[in-house]
C-alpha cells in the first residue's frame, strides 16, 4: 500500500485514518554509493563498509552495510509514506539478522499491530527482508501519528556528490608505478610547505631530492619541524637567485631532469631557465593545471594559468600544445580542448572569440595536432553538455572538455582558485616548454598538492626519456 499522489502531491495518513494491520512498504537496492554515502555522514568509516581488501576477509566475506542503513530505510517509510509526513518517532528496537551486500534488494514493511487513542501512538512490526525473502532486519517501532491531514509536493532528496581527495590521490600517484625516481633540482626549498613538499615526494618514490640553498638554514628547518632529510642530497647556495641559477645549470647539464620550485618567486626561477639556451625547445614555455574536481567526471586541465600574462595568438598555439602533449602523456589519447571566452560565437569586440576562431581553423591546417579544439566556448558549456544543448551546439569538445584554454592569466588564475576553495578541487601544476619540466606551486599550496606536481613531472620526464631513445635509434 502507497500514499495517495495528485499530481505529485504526497498525502499522509492521519491517527483517525490508520487501522490495525494496515501497513506499507519500500523497495531499495544497495549501492556502493549508499555505503560510501553512510559513511561519510554517519562517520563511521569501518573498514568493513568500506574497505574491499579488509572486507573480503571479514565473517561476510565483502563489503557490506552499516546495521543502521536498514534502520534508516525503516524510518525513511515511517516518515514519507506511512503514516508520512508530521510523524514523531517515540522509540526503535531492531534486531540485526544477516548482511546487506553491494546489488542486494531490501523490501521494508511496516505493519500496524497496536493503537493508543490517548496519546495518537501506533506500534509498527519492521520487517526488512533480501531478495530472497530471508529477513536481515526486524524490529518494532513506536510512533506519534499525525493528526492534521495534509497534502505537499514531493520533497526530493538532495544530491550527495561524493569525493574523496585522499582516493584520487592515491589513483594519480598510481600513474608513477614501476617508473624510477628522476633526480630533481628544488630551488631554494627554505618553507616547511617546500621542505616537505619535496621529502614526502621523495618518500613516495617520485624524485632524488638535490636541495640547492643555503644548507645551514636548510638543515635548521628540518630539525625544527621533525622533517627527515634521508636520502637527499645538498648544494649549497646563500640566496634563491643563486639556487635559481645552479638549478638551471644543472639542468643543462643533464644533471638534474626535474626543476621543483621552492620558497621564491617564479620569476626568480623562470628568467633563470630562459637564461639558458640548451633548456629552450623552440616553444614558448607555459603552465598547466591539472584538477580533480568533485562535480566532473574526468582530470581537467586549464592553461595558462601562472606564467603567460596576456599571450598572443602565437603564443597560445605554444600554450594549447603544450596542454596537448601533457594530456597525451596523462594517457588522454585526443584531447579535447575548450577555448574558453566569455561567449561561444565570434564578435570582433571581443578578441579572445577571434583568436580561439583562429586556433580552431590552424589545427584543422594541421598547425596544432593531437587534440580536437573548439571554441570560442563560455565556461558552461565547454564542461556541461546540458548546457551546450540548450545553446544549441553541436560540438565534440562541448560539455567533455579535458582542457580549458583560458584568454590571459588573470581569468585563468581566478578560475583555477575558485575551483580550489570554492569547488573543493585538488589541483597540481607544471610548466611545460623546457627541456626539463619544472613543478611549479603556489607558495600556499599543501604538500599533497606538491607531491602531485612531483608525480606529473615524473610523468614528463619520463616521456622526454622515451622521446630522447627514439630519437636516438
Amino acid at each position: 500500500m502507497n500514499s495517495p499522489l495528485h499530481n505529485d502531491l504526497i498525502e499522509n495518513f492521519t491517527y483517525d485514518e490508520i487501522k490495525l494491520g494496515q501497513s506499507a512498504r519500500l523497495l531499495r537496492t544497495l549501492t556502493l554509493a549508499d555505503i560510501e554515502a553512510f559513511a561519510a555522514v554517519s562517520g563511521d568509516t569501518n573498514p568493513a563498509h568500506t574497505d574491499p581488501e579488509f572486507a573480503s576477509d571479514t565473517l561476510y566475506h565483502g563489503v557490506v552495510a552499516h546495521g543502521m542503513w536498514g534502520g534508516a530505510l525503516i524510518s525513511a517509510l515511517l516518515g514519507t509514506k506511512f503514516p508520512g509526513h508530521g510523524t514523531i518517532y517515540l522509540d526503535q528496537v531492531l534486531h540485526f539478522v544477516k548482511p546487506v551486500h553491494v546489488g542486494d534488494t531490501v523490501t521494508v514493511t511496516a505493519m500496524v499491530q497496536t493503537k493508543d487513542d490517548t496519546r495518537k501512538c501506533i506500534e509498527l512490526d519492521c520487517q526488512v527482508l533480501n531478495q530472497k525473502g530471508e529477513r536481515v532486519l526486524h524490529g518494532t517501532a513506536r510512533v506519534q501519528a499525525p493528526t492534521l491531514k495534509v497534502r505537499l509536493p514531493r520533497v526530493h532528496a538532495p544530491r550527495i556528490q561524493l569525493f574523496d581527495p585522499q582516493a584520487r590521490f592515491q589513483d594519480l600517484l598510481a600513474l608513477g608505478d614501476g617508473l624510477a625516481a628522476v633526480r630533481c633540482a628544488v630551488v631554494h626549498p627554505c618553507d616547511l610547505e617546500s621542505l616537505s613538499g619535496a621529502m614526502d615526494s621523495a618518500r613516495h618514490g617520485l624524485i632524488v631530492p638535490v636541495l640547492i640553498g643555503p644548507e645551514a638554514r636548510i638543515r635548521k628547518l628540518a630539525a625544527e619541524s621533525g622533517i627527515d632529510l634521508h636520502g637527499a642530497e645538498f648544494v649549497s647556495e646563500p640566496h634563491s637567485h643563486a639556487a635559481a641559477e645552479r638549478a638551471a645549470d644543472m639542468a643543462a647539464s643533464g644533471a638534474a631532469e626535474i626543476i621543483m620550485k621552492g620558497s621564491l618567486h617564479t620569476d626568480e626561477l623562470i628568467v633563470a631557465v630562459l637564461k639558458r639556451p640548451e633548456l629552450r625547445t623552440g616553444r614558448r614555455m607555459s603552465h598547466v593545471f591539472r584538477f580533480d574536481v568533485p562535480l566532473y567526471s574526468k582530470p581537467l586541465l586549464i592553461t595558462d594559468a601562472a606564467l603567460n600574462i596576456r599571450p598572443s595568438l602565437q603564443e597560445k598555439v605554444d600554450i594549447v600544445q603544450n596542454a596537448i602533449d601533457f594530456a597525451r602523456i596523462m594517457g588522454v589519447s585526443i584531447p579535447k580542448v575548450a577555448i574558453l571566452s566569455a561567449v561561444e560565437t565570434v564578435n570582433p569586440s571581443i578578441p579572445s572569440t577571434l583568436d580561439a576562431a583562429a586556433l580552431c581553423k590552424m589545427a584543422e591546417r594541421g598547425q596544432i595536432r593531437g587534440g580536437v579544439l573548439d571554441g570560442p566556448l563560455a565556461f558552461d558549456n565547454a564542461i556541461s553538455a546540458h548546457a551546450a544543448q540548450i545553446k544549441k551546439i553541436e560540438s565534440k569538445v562541448a560539455g567533455d572538455a579535458d582542457i580549458l584554454a583560458v584568454p590571459d592569466l588573470e581569468s585563468g588564475n581566478m578560475l583555477a582558485k575558485q575551483l580550489e576553495y570554492l569547488a573543493g578541487a585538488s589541483g597540481s601544476g607544471l610548466v611545460l616548454g623546457a627541456r626539463v619540466p619544472i613543478a611549479l606551486t603556489s607558495r600556499a599550496d599543501g604538500p599533497m598538492n606538491r607531491v602531485a606536481s612531483a608525480l606529473l613531472a615524473k610523468l614528463a620526464a619520463h616521456d622526454a626519456r622515451r622521446s630522447q631513445r627514439h630519437v636516438q635509434q
